[in-house]
């Protein structure tokens, strides 16, 4: 208990983190789940920074007002208690698995970032945050089991507050210092190419399959790591605005698509929350938009093969494609929804050909863990 204590306490109250104007120039960590917090409400619209700013003061006013709580602009405890599950508990309350749910993930996922490991900012601790733990355990030198407890969760925090620069590696050699350009590693999904990715990473196709030893004339594999210029890599959730009303508005339709296709509600809601924080905004590398994060010939196939006529497409035509498409795979799998998610991540056919790849599994087990949170 006195651990916990002393780890909250490090990085002083939320309600103090929150005061305007004196403070905006002060990072406190706890902000940053705050700040996740407000933005899956629709409320907040800025950077996950953990500055206590005017828009993140005026968030947590318009929660409250929204909520019919007594309008502060503090994060206290029936603040926080009014967010739900984004709202607790505190980074240091408790140890940090895999599978857990909530604020003080979101902090964990802002640190990481702040020490220039690439990880999703959406306050569920998923494979890519497991990894990412795992290189700040080998920085640390502390056990690589992915577990933040006592010993992780002191030395992250003594880190603090001091933001480290992207990571550059530094070679001596004939007392001579190189400058090498940090990396970092880009999993191959459904759809990417060498092409699409040198866009993405500012580089080019040649440097991009000098770099990963690759015959830039050959297809890639889907879950081949590749090395990519970790200077251009940022969290979706940093840079992309949101403008979906709120979360309840995104879940009454998650809500209604699921009950009209037949379809578990907890599985269309985590399945939401894992490909875009119920984002209507976010538009993915690979061209994939909206909530479900549907590529257009996703979408087209939904519209004239599953529905049979065009669908608007906004919040809620995006949620109905994608719904009727997961009610599409769960019928062809025979309600098999571990099969039917990776027909979802990895396409259909490369499922019935090939069964469920290496690099879908993380993906599947993330998705049916958040059901149970849902």
């Amino acid at each position: 208990m006195r651990f916990r204590i002393l780890l909250v306490g490090a990085f002083a109250a939320v309600t103090m983190a929150v005061a305007p104007a004196a403070l905006a120039s002060a990072r406190n960590p706890q902000t940053a789940g705050l700040q996740v917090a407000l933005r899956a409400q629709g409320l907040y619209r800025g950077p996950i920074d953990a500055i206590s700013g005017p828009k993140t003061v005026a968030a947590v006013r318009a929660f409250q007002r929204i909520h019919g709580l007594r309008v502060t602009g503090l994060a206290d405890a029936s603040t926080r208690k009014a967010l739900g599950p984004l709202g607790r508990p505190l980074f240091g309350a408790r140890t940090l698995r895999r599978g857990a749910f909530g604020w003080d993930v979101a902090v964990l996922q802002f640190l990481l970032v702040r020490q220039g490991i690439n990880v999703p900012v959406n306050a569920y601790y998923d494979g890519p945050t497991l990894h990412g733990v795992r290189i700040l355990q080998r920085r640390l030198r502390l056990r690589r089991d992915g577990v933040v407890g006592p010993h992780t969760l002191t030395a992250l925090v003594k880190r603090e507050p001091t933001p480290l620069p992207r990571p550059i590696a530094i070679v001596r050699h004939h007392k001579k210092t190189h400058r090498t350009p940090a990396t970092a590693i880009h999993v191959v999904r459904s759809g990417e190419s060498l092409t699409l990715l040198a866009r993405r990473y500012g580089t080019t196709v040649a440097k991009l399959a000098k770099l990963n030893h690759l015959d830039p004339s050959r297809f890639l594999l889907i879950g081949t790591r590749l090395r990519v210029p970790a200077r251009r890599h940022v969290t979706t959730t940093e840079h992309v605005a949101y403008r979906t009303s709120s979360v309840a508005s995104v879940r009454v339709l998650l809500d209604y698509w699921a009950a009209h296709y037949g379809v578990s509600t907890r599985l269309v809601r985590a399945l939401a929350w894992m490909e875009s924080g119920y984002n209507n905004a976010l538009v993915s590398s690979v061209g994939a938009r909206g909530i479900m994060q549907l590529l257009p010939t996703t979408f087209r196939f939904v519209e004239s093969v599953l529905i049979g006529h065009r669908i608007t497409h906004n919040a809620n035509g995006n949620v109905r494609a994608g719904v009727a498409y997961l009610a599409h795979l769960l019928h062809d799998f025979h309600g098999d929804k571990r099969l039917a998610l990776a027909g979802w991540y990895q396409g259909e056919l490369a499922v019935r050909k090939h069964g469920v790849y290496k690099v879908s599994r993380p993906f599947v087990a993330d998705v049916l863990a958040l059901e149970k949170r849902m």
